[in-house]
């Protein structure tokens, strides 16, 4: 037995099912060689990973009419990974991150369940560069600002992994982190855009969720042409 339950359900994204295993509840705790601790995460942040958050079905809708094209999309903090699941069906070049030591456990078994490839996963830390990893077209998260500090250290993370050209997009419910954020984008050169989105059925215009949208365009290159 792995020491905590699970549930599987039936998700609708972007106009198709998805077969989804998630932890049963927010009580689900089990982490018995302490890798977790190891890595920072508190018992009290076991089980976030392993959640159906609207942010994420938030991202997930948003990335199912998104132009992915031959982009190379990185995920940020994925937890259960619907977006990336879309992606990988929708036949997108995504790879996949976290830090929690059973998110690619539950990410590959959730694309077996809905007859998929495993998804590209790597273990990230935004505080450690991975310089293996490379840069992205596009970087994508849900609600991967639900900590003060995660501002700066997401910045920093953008820096290393983003194109010249690249653009971030991220779900965030409204918890009052995303404005720091958006400075140190645009002190980096991102115009960014916001789109108000309901996070549930109950959600009232204004809605509290936000699409966030920061674009880089690199500076074209000048000359002078002579006779």
């Amino acid at each position: 037995m792995p020491g905590y339950a699970t549930i599987t359900r039936t998700l609708r994204l972007g106009g198709q099912d998805y077969r989804i295993r998630s932890l049963t509840d927010r009580q689900q705790f089990a982490d018995p060689g302490h890798q977790a601790e190891r890595l920072g995460i508190s018992s009290a942040q076991w089980s976030l990973f392993g959640q159906v958050w609207p942010a994420g079905r938030l991202l997930a809708e948003a990335m199912s009419r998104h132009a992915t094209g031959h982009k190379r999309i990185l995920e940020l903090g994925c937890g259960l990974g619907l977006a990336s699941l879309l992606l990988q069906r929708h036949g997108a070049d995504i790879t996949a991150s976290d830090i929690h030591p059973l998110a690619e456990v539950f990410l590959a078994y959730n694309a077996a369940l809905n007859d998929l490839p495993a998804v590209r996963y790597r273990s990230l830390r935004w505080d450690e560069p991975n310089t293996r990893l490379g840069r992205f077209d596009l970087i994508i998260g849900s609600d991967i600002l639900y900590e003060r500090d995660h501002a700066a250290l997401l910045a920093a993370v953008v820096e290393h992994h983003a194109k010249p050209d690249a653009e971030i997009l991220i779900t965030d419910p409204g918890r009052g982190n995303s404005a720091l954020f958006t400075r140190l984008m645009e002190a980096e050169g991102y115009a960014v855009s916001e789109q108000r989105s309901p996070m549930d059925a109950n959600d009232q215009p204004p809605f509290r969720g936000r699409l966030l949208s920061y674009r880089r365009c690199p500076p074209r290159a000048t000359g002078r042409h002579q006779a």
